[in-house]
C-alpha cells in the first residue's frame, strides 16, 4: 500500500531544498571571493610595477610634470587597492554568513533525517509484534 506523505517527509524535502539553496548560495559567494582576491592580486602587481618603473625614471631624471603625473596614478592606484580590500573583506563576510547558513540548514536537515529513521525503526517493530500476534 502507497504510505500517506507525513509531516515528517514535507519537513525533509523543505529541509533538503534549503540546505541545497545553501549550498548554490555558498558557491556563488566562495567564486565571488576567489573573483575579488584575484582582482586585487593584479591591482597590487599592477602598483608595484609602476612603482617600479617610476623609481627607475626617477633615476634617470623626469620632468616635475610626469613626476606629477606618475604620483596621482599611482595615488589612484593606491585608493583602487584599498577599495578592493574593502570590497573582499566584506565579500569574506557574507561568505562567512553564507558558510553559517549552509551549516545550520544541514544540522537541521541531519535531525529531520535521524526523526525520519527512529519513526521507520518504530514502525518496523511495530509490523513486527503485529505479525507475531496474527501467527
Amino acid at each position: 500500500k502507497m504510505a500517506k506523505k507525513s509531516a515528517l517527509d514535507t519537513l525533509l524535502e523543505l529541509a533538503q531544498t534549503r540546505t541545497d539553496d545553501a549550498a548554490k548560495r555558498l558557491g556563488a559567494l566562495n567564486a565571488q571571493g576567489l573573483d575579488m582576491e584575484a582582482k586585487l592580486a593584479l591591482l597590487v602587481q599592477y602598483w608595484q610595477e609602476y612603482s617600479a618603473r617610476f623609481q627607475a625614471s626617477m633615476q634617470q631624471g623626469i620632468t616635475a610634470s610626469d613626476w606629477r603625473n606618475y604620483q596621482e596614478f599611482l595615488n589612484k592606484l593606491d585608493a583602487a587597492v584599498m577599495q578592493q580590500r574593502e570590497l573582499l573583506a566584506a565579500t569574506q563576510q557574507r561568505v562567512e554568513v553564507g558558510r553559517v547558513a549552509w551549516q545550520s540548514a544541514r544540522r537541521t536537515l541531519k535531525s529531520y533525517h535521524m526523526l525520519a529513521q527512529r519513526q521507520m525503526r518504530a514502525e518496523l517493530l511495530h509490523l513486527a509484534r503485529h505479525e507475531q500476534k496474527e501467527t
